[in-house]
């Protein structure tokens, strides 16, 4: 396979890739991210093929809006006052899924993890495909995250269908926060600090 090279002017022909079932890279707030759009489960097996990512591992749902999250999760009090203090941005946030959410698309879990990003190209990308993208970090499962174009090359090139060449706008990947259940666990220490989100989520409504 030959992955293609794109610049991000060339939004609408990576959004068109990606609605016909491809897998994509392309820079994030973030680290670089690795893409396919919601709803098709070739594609998202492919992603996963390419990464070597087990299928333990579920792929976190990348939207344009909380209006998209409410589609697919259900958002509690505590989920709300993280979102609405740090979406968008680099923050995850593991909720249950709503019914409609195919478990194919979760590894079989009840939970979807969910993220909003402040890219104005990935927000804009999102908005071309109509949909909202599986995205996961553009790197081989157990490899560093790429945080340039060419970084996901040296790891990617070949398995992948195309990059957004550049260079991610973030130096981290996101905080993963599980509020699914009455105990808020910290699954992934992110560009947002711990401290931050404790504070957020005892503050009063």
């Amino acid at each position: 396979m030959e992955t293609i090279r794109m610049d991000k002017e060339d939004i609408r022909f990576a959004a068109s890739l990606l609605m016909e079932g491809s897998v994509v890279a392309f820079p994030t707030d973030t680290v670089y991210g690795l893409g396919v759009i919601y709803g098709d489960l070739e594609a998202l097996n492919a992603l996963k093929k390419a990464k070597g990512r087990p299928d333990s591992k579920p792929i976190p749902l990348m939207i344009e809006s909380v209006d998209q999250l409410r589609e697919v999760a259900y958002m509690t009090l505590e989920a709300k006052k993280l979102a609405d203090a740090f979406m968008p941005g680099a923050l995850t946030l593991v909720l249950k899924k709503k019914k409609q959410v195919s478990n194919e698309f979760t590894n079989g879990r009840d939970t979807i993890a969910v993220r909003m990003s402040d890219d104005p190209f990935v927000q804009s990308l999102i908005h071309c495909c109509g949909h909202p993208l599986l995205v996961s970090s553009a790197n081989r499962s157990g490899e560093a995250s790429a945080m340039s174009a060419e970084q996901v090359l040296e790891q990617l090139d070949g398995a992948i269908d195309a990059v957004v060449m550049g260079k991610a706008s973030g130096t981290q990947a996101s905080t993963i926060v599980d509020v699914s259940s009455d105990k808020i666990r910290i699954l992934r220490s992110g560009a947002i600090r711990e401290d931050d989100i404790w504070r957020v989520l005892k503050e009063e409504v």
